[in-house]
């Protein structure tokens, strides 16, 4: 379950996170709600996560999974360019994060 959760805390960070732009520095009611809601339950969830997976794991796949979604939101919908480098460094935080899920013995205890 507590995986479950993890997905939920990243899905939750990069909708808060997507609103950002749209809230135009907090003036506009309705994204800016849809910021708060996204972080808090982001947070909530990832609180509950962490009574399972140790926080530098947890913490590690949810930034790196948030960093790169939200790169490709960036993309997709607003049009963000995407240079070879920036695509590398993604590929990285992905291959980071599937090594920590399969090879490494403290992804939960």
């Amino acid at each position: 379950m507590h995986w479950m959760y993890l997905a939920i805390a990243i899905i939750a960070e990069v909708v808060g996170t997507s609103f950002l732009k749209a809230s135009a520095g907090f003036t506009k009611p309705g994204p800016s709600l849809m910021v708060l809601a996204g972080y808090g339950v982001a947070f909530l969830f990832l609180s509950f996560t962490l009574e399972r997976i140790p926080v530098g794991v947890g913490y590690a796949i949810w930034s790196g999974a948030g960093v790169t979604l939200i790169a490709l939101i960036g993309w997709l919908a607003f049009g963000e360019k995407l240079d070879p480098p920036a695509v590398l460094g993604m590929s990285l935080i992905v291959a980071g994060v599937v090594v920590l899920n399969l090879f490494s013995k403290t992804a939960s205890h």
